[in-house]
């Protein structure tokens, strides 16, 4: 996922993302023999729907550039279970229209297709190298990784 400017911080916050489905477990371990190359036991954060964010994690304090470890609902544990790290949490971004309009479009269209308002979100990059810039970094990454879709 390749959109507006990069960001500016410790995260990916979807202009530079890798995207995946959180409903499918063993997806922590396509992302890392495809692409990320990391520990097993890492985890993948979620992106959601900033509206639907109290439904799926406990707390009430926003998430907007994915610093806060919130724990996920027992009842969308065995939904999501791919962003969930092992003590049952997760570092969650929440997703606001005004603040990523087409990210957020895009989490809706999944929420339309799924019934589930989030996705995995990590950093557009392999082990090592610096988060993709420019579209040739992107393809380049694209070209020869196991990425999907770009």
């Amino acid at each position: 996922w390749f959109q507006g400017p990069s960001e500016f911080g410790p995260r990916a916050l979807g202009n530079r993302s890798l995207i995946a489905d959180p409903r499918r477990a063993e997806m922590k371990d396509i992302l890392n023999s495809r692409v990320k190359h990391r520990q097993a036991f890492r985890p993948f954060a979620p992106i959601v729907l900033a509206e639907r964010m109290k439904e799926i994690f406990e707390g009430e304090e926003d998430s907007p550039y994915m610093l806060i470890a919130k724990p996920v609902r027992p009842d969308w544990r065995d939904r999501i279970p791919a962003i969930v790290h092992v003590d049952g949490s997760a570092r969650v971004q929440s997703v606001r229209e005004e603040t990523n309009p087409v990210l957020y479009r895009l989490l809706k269209e999944f929420e339309a297709l799924t019934g589930v308002p989030v996705l995995i979100n990590t950093s557009f990059n392999v082990k090592g190298e610096p988060i993709i810039e420019t579209p040739q970094d992107a393809v380049s990454c694209f070209l020869t990784t196991g990425i999907d879709h770009l």
